[in-house]
């Protein structure tokens, strides 16, 4: 696999500080992988729907010992307009709307570090694949890099598989990541962690809703 190192190389000839887009999925877990071992200075950062899930932190906090790092949390650039709009709950006109960019603007000011990097693949989509042949793996005008480029999905769970990186135990006992307010996901996390799914309530409490829907009618 030696020959799908190439990006990662060249972009620590860049710079030696990154900033990693962490989600916890496959992709992303192994482009942070990559900036420990290609970076000097690595800034992780996740971004959440609801803050302080215990199924999420018990995970990031395994990573953080594994690496010896601080994984920054910041809310989702899409709760912006949860908040404001009023979805899963009451709207909110005074919340300002928030894109990525400002939320990589504000990491970049926190870490002083100005390239990013996430898991994007030209194989992911056909949204991702010419905008990904466009840029090349260092896209010099948004400051991003992207150390997967070439890399197909079974390249990425035999990488992970060689170097034996933690999966979240949470995507495994759930059989998905934690990425929407569906009813039929909060269903699952209403059985596995009752806790959490009334956390959950707390900031969207109109989410119930769909959770009831999909419990009598399975949809």
């Amino acid at each position: 696999m030696t020959e799908y190192f190439r990006a990662a190389k060249l972009q620590a000839q860049i710079t030696d500080s990154v900033i990693v887009s962490f989600s916890m999925g496959k992709d992303s877990i192994t482009a942070m992988d990559l900036a420990f071992k290609y970076f000097k200075h690595v800034y992780p950062f996740f971004m959440y729907l609801v803050p302080d899930l215990s199924f999420q932190e018990r995970d990031l906090q395994r990573y953080e010992n594994r690496y010896g790092t601080k994984i920054i949390r910041v809310p989702h650039f899409e709760n912006s307009e949860f908040y404001r709009y009023g979805s899963f709950r009451e709207p909110d006109l005074s919340v300002p709307v928030v894109k990525i960019a400002d939320i990589y603007d504000e990491i970049r000011r926190q870490t002083g570090a100005y390239w990013i990097m996430g898991g994007e693949k030209i194989a992911d989509s056909i949204v991702r694949r010419p905008m990904l042949k466009r840029s090349g793996c260092v896209d010099e005008s948004r400051g991003r890099f992207y150390p997967l480029i070439d890399w197909k999905k079974n390249d990425v769970l035999k990488y992970i598989r060689l170097n034996s990186l933690y999966m979240p135990l949470f995507q495994r006992e759930l059989g998905f990541s934690f990425h929407s307010l569906a009813g039929k996901e909060l269903a699952v996390i209403k059985q596995k962690y009752p806790n959490d799914y009334e956390r959950i309530l707390d900031f969207f409490p109109e989410a119930g809703a769909g959770v009831f829907r999909y419990e009598q009618y399975g949809k």
